[in-house]
């Protein structure tokens, strides 16, 4: 049975409840995978970059699915002072996805994008980006998403330009992928939905 698992973003709690310097998240059993919208890294330069790095070190976590990553130059360097860290990222465009794994822990099988084309920019206006990996001998599939913002809160499914419409559309064509590719696997849906969730199902892209 496939196993689909939607991870949010790191809560304002875990940062309130500890300091930068004590951050802790699961454990050396089991697999961590953040999604983070760190919102046009480095948004404030070298005071960002320093945060970034202290978080991501902190922090441990098996796999960091990222979103908006301007300066993918800067990133690659903040990883390079991780030990035991990589980072990945198809595109080098302005607010680009990204992966940081655990060499370590995880075995990197395959990187790629989808729905790349003319036709589905509508759809994606950052094509999705999928990691398949291996995780203490168990096979997964993570797809790291960042869909069209903004909209008002209403479907109209009449109008292609619709921001919620082409949200829709993008979760469908995410499911129609996973339900085609992915059959039987264990796939993880990270990244920034830029919805809310719980609209009523008649506007609500992930139950319409």
């Amino acid at each position: 049975m496939k196993k689909i698992i939607f991870l949010l973003l790191i809560s304002a709690q875990l940062l309130n409840a500890q300091s930068l310097e004590d951050l802790h998240f699961g454990t050396d059993s089991t697999f961590e995978v953040i999604s983070w919208n760190i919102e046009w890294f480095p948004k404030n330069g070298q005071t960002t970059v320093n945060y970034v790095q202290t978080i991501l070190t902190n922090l441990q976590a098996d796999v960091y699915a990222l979103q908006e990553i301007d300066d993918t130059t800067l990133l690659k360097s903040v990883v390079s002072n991780i030990p035991g860290y990589e980072c990945y990222f198809k595109s080098s465009y302005y607010g680009g996805l990204a992966y940081v794994y655990n060499t370590n822990t995880v075995q990197v099988n395959e990187k790629y994008e989808i729905y790349t084309s003319q036709p589905y920019w509508n759809a994606f206006p950052r094509s999705p980006q999928v990691l398949e990996l291996t995780f203490n001998n168990e096979d997964y599939v993570i797809i790291d998403n960042h869909l069209k913002c903004c909209g008002d809160g209403i479907i109209d499914t009449n109008d292609t330009s619709d921001e919620e419409n082409r949200r829709l559309r993008a979760v469908n064509l995410l499911k129609t992928y996973m339900d085609s590719i992915f059959p039987n696997d264990r796939v993880i849906v990270v990244g920034d939905w830029n919805d809310i969730w719980t609209d009523p199902t008649a506007n609500n892209v992930c139950n319409s």
